[in-house]
């Protein structure tokens, strides 16, 4: 019978439908927006736009403050400066605004105030440096760097509207990355005793800090795919459960990349996370303290034969263990021992204080090339003493805690990874600067991110903002969907919870 099994009104044209299109169909996966959702929604961005002005404002008075007590008046340009600052942060929040309503109030306020604290202190180091060295001033340039951030920000706002679309170029986003991570070993220059950059033209990029940020998608990657294998035990000894020998095969490839990393362009801290990363999103996917122990014992036994072979490793580590060592005659100095920047660093954090010496008032200019790059901690220890220091690594945390929220919040494990991920890498480059300055571990020249001059650094650290925003954005998506939508996530083991629900 003809239009028998059909259901009703199957075939009929919606009344307003033109002729030879078919009618629109909505989409399942995106509920409509309920007016308490879009009452969340204008409480987050409202939150956001708050501090973000609050994070601009201190960076306007920290400008201004800097320059009286250095000459007594503000610094020529102050209006234009703090507006073009003003206008590239509210660029920022409308890009959040629109492209990923749903992120995470907190993280692009804290990344705005970091960075206008690193152009004042910055631009106040330009005048010494000037006076002193001679030096030409590097805030203009760090400003220019700071703009393509944003720009790198909102184009991956843009063009990444969810962030499993990362997992399709897994692997070649990795075979790039090794590709950039080696390529100082054989074109970069040997600068300050390691090789970091690749001078391209006038331009001179450290493909390390990109790497970082590919490292964690591929690892986030990975891990998914490949934690079932991953969790599964060998031998128990000494009360550990270790991993099995065949599944110790990508922590030894990650090794042994690390070591090529260490040993040919003398770079510890690029090493160090490098390494550092992918044990700890590997214990988060596991939650096998087995690997975390295997990890450290691989690291340590890496970083004791590297030491002992390249000098400029070994000199590090002579200058963390005797920093006042600096200050003897040369025929008395251990060998390899060349700089007193350790010991001024140290310096400078005691003159500081409490309350610090003020903005403008300090002497970060003695440690030399470095008061600006990696010895910027210095320089807000001595300027605004341990409590500005305190304030400054709260921010840090903030940041990390916001990222391990998110991760906590989202639902499917490659998101879960990318953000802890991701928030690791913040953590432990910050432990790595902090902890250098401080003489708690060697220095391993990394940039503070946020406050260090360098424009590689400010780029990549403004595209792990970008991720993180477009996850959290996932995650507040997935909170305010009705439980129908929510998705459920399968332990992976079935004798153990899911690590990564």
């Amino acid at each position: 019978m003809h239009g028998a099994g059909r259901k009703p009104g199957a075939g009929v044209r919606p009344a307003g439908t033109p002729p030879g299109r078919k009618p629109r169909r909505k989409n399942p996966r995106k509920p409509p927006l309920t007016e308490a959702r879009r009452r969340l929604i204008r409480r987050r961005r409202r939150a956001e736009l708050l501090l973000t002005l609050f994070a601009l404002a201190i960076g306007a008075l920290g400008h201004a403050a800097a320059w009286l007590a250095m000459t007594g008046r503000l610094p020529g340009g102050f209006a234009a400066h703090t507006a073009a600052l003003s206008a590239l942060a509210l660029l920022a929040h409308l890009a959040v605004r629109f492209l990923a309503p749903h992120a995470d109030p907190v993280i692009l306020p804290v990344a705005v105030l970091l960075t206008a604290l690193g152009l004042v202190l910055i631009d106040r180091l330009d005048q010494d440096y000037a006076t002193h060295y001679r030096a030409p001033p590097a805030a203009p340039d760090q400003a220019a760097w700071t703009v393509v951030g944003v720009a790198v920000l909102i184009t991956t706002l843009l063009v990444l509207r969810h962030h499993r679309v990362l997992q399709r170029y897994t692997y070649l986003g990795m075979a790039a990355g090794m590709l950039a991570l080696m390529a100082p070993a054989f074109f970069g220059a040997d600068l300050y005793g390691a090789k970091r950059w690749v001078t391209i033209g006038a331009l001179s990029v450290q493909p390390g800090e990109f790497v970082k940020v590919m490292i964690v998608i591929f690892f986030a990657s990975y891990l998914m795919a490949h934690r079932d294998a991953l969790a599964l035990t060998g031998r128990r000894f000494l009360g550990l459960n270790l991993p099995r020998g065949r599944n110790a095969g990508p922590v030894l490839l990650v090794w042994a990349v690390s070591l090529v990393v260490l040993f040919y362009e003398r770079d510890l801290g690029t090493s160090l996370i490098f390494f550092s990363v992918f044990i700890v999103m590997l214990y988060i996917a596991t939650r096998r303290t087995g690997w975390v122990v295997l990890g450290f014992l691989l690291a340590a036994a890496g970083t004791a034969v590297v030491a002992a072979t390249q000098p400029h490793v070994k000199g590090r580590v002579q200058a963390w263990l005797d920093p006042m060592a600096a200050f003897l005659p040369p025929e008395q100095r251990p060998p390899g021992l060349v700089s007193d920047q350790a010991a001024q660093a140290l310096f400078a954090l005691g003159s500081g204080g409490l309350t610090g010496t003020g903005l403008g008032e300090g002497h970060s200019y003695l440690i030399n090339f470095a008061g600006r790059s990696d010895f910027i901690f210095a320089a807000v220890g001595e300027e605004l003493g341990l409590a500005g220091t305190t304030a400054v690594l709260l921010l840090y945390a903030l940041l990390v805690w916001r990222g391990m929220s998110t991760a906590l919040r989202v639902t499917d494990p490659f998101g879960k990874l990318l953000a802890s991920g991701l928030a690791t890498v913040v953590a432990l480059q910050v432990f790595l600067i902090a902890g250098g300055v401080t003489g708690l571990i060697p220095l391993t020249g990394k940039a503070l991110p946020f406050l260090s001059q360098g424009g590689s650094a400010a780029v990549a650290n403004w595209l792990l903002v970008a991720l993180l925003l477009r996850v959290s954005d996932a995650a507040g998506r997935a909170s305010t969907e009705p439980p129908g939508n929510a998705t459920i996530l399968t332990p992976v083991i079935a004798d153990r919870p899911d690590p990564l629900r």
